[in-house]
C-alpha cells in the first residue's frame, strides 16, 4: 500500500509550534532551489534502486503531538551547533539557518536524527538544491522521480529543498523500518547498493567527521 505525504501546507500543531519557535529569520518562502545552488555543477550521486512493488504503510506514524519547551531548546541549540559546520556548503547565514531548521523539523517527523539525514545530504548532493545525477535522482537527497507515483503529488517539485526533504526523510524512515532499525542495510537500500557497506560508510564518515553531536550515534530520535 503506497503512504502518501503529508501537504506541506498542512501543518499539524506541532509543526507550527516547531516553526514558531524558530528565530524570526527563518522564512519558509526564503528557502528556494536557486538559494541553495552555486555555480558549481552537480556532482555525480549515485541513483536510488527502482521502487519496490509495494510501499509498506510505514509512516502513518507521523508525530503530531505539541513540542515541549525542552525540545525547542535543543532544537535551537542545535541550530547553532550545526550552522558553523554547514557554512563551507551555504554560505549566506539567513539561507543557511532555514535550510537547518528545515533539515531539523523534518527529521524529527520521520523520527529521524537530524544529523544523520545532514549527513546524507552531505554525500548524495553536497547540498545543492538543484543536482542531478546520471541517472535523474534528484535534489539535496536524489529522489528518483518515480517516488512522487509512489509518496506524493504529480506536481511536486523534487527541485524544492522542502519538498525533497520530505521525499527523503520518509523513504529513509521507511528503509530503517524495513530494517528493524539496522542503519546500515537502510541506507545502503536507500542508495540501492544492499549487500554492499561502501555507501553506508561513506555516510557515517560524514556523520562522525562533521555532523556529529554527544546523541548523534543515535539514528533515529524517538523511536
Amino acid at each position: 500500500m503506497a503512504c502518501t505525504l503529508p501537504a506541506m501546507t498542512a501543518l499539524g500543531q506541532g509543526d507550527r509550534d516547531f516553526l514558531a519557535a524558530l528565530p524570526s529569520d527563518y522564512q519558509a518562502n526564503e528557502l528556494s532551489p536557486s538559494a541553495l545552488s552555486s555555480d558549481r555543477p552537480a556532482p555525480f550521486v549515485r541513483a536510488l534502486p527502482p521502487a519496490p512493488a509495494s510501499l509498506r504503510d510505514t509512516l502513518d506514524a507521523v508525530r503530531d503531538a505539541p513540542v515541549a519547551p525542552a525540545d525547542i531548546w535543543a532544537a535551537r541549540q542545535w541550530l547553532n551547533a550545526m550552522e558553523p559546520r554547514l557554512a563551507r556548503y551555504v554560505p549566506e547565514a539567513q539561507r543557511r539557518r532555514a535550510l537547518l531548521g528545515r533539515i531539523h523539523h523534518e527529521a524529527r517527523l520521520a523520527g529521524l536524527a537530524p544529523e544523520l539525514v545532514l549527513a546524507v545530504i552531505q554525500v548524495e548532493s553536497a547540498f545543492q538544491a538543484e543536482a542531478v545525477s546520471s541517472a535523474g535522482a534528484v535534489g539535496l537527497m536524489q529522489i528518483m522521480p518515480f517516488w512522487v507515483r509512489e509518496l506524493g503529488l504529480p506536481a511536486d517539485d523534487l527541485k524544492d529543498p522542502h519538498r525533497n526533504l520530505r521525499y527523503g526523510c520518509t523513504i529513509l524512515a521507511h528503509y530503517l523500518a524495513v530494517e528493524r532499525g539496522d542503519l546500515t542495510r537502510a541506507l545502503a537500500r536507500y542508495n540501492g547498493s544492499l549487500g554492499k557497506t561502501w555507501y553506508p560508510e561513506r555516510v557515517m564518515r560524514a556523520l562522525a567527521n562533521r555532523w556529529s553531536t554527544q546523541d548523534a550515534s543515535r539514528a533515529t530520535a524517538g523511536r
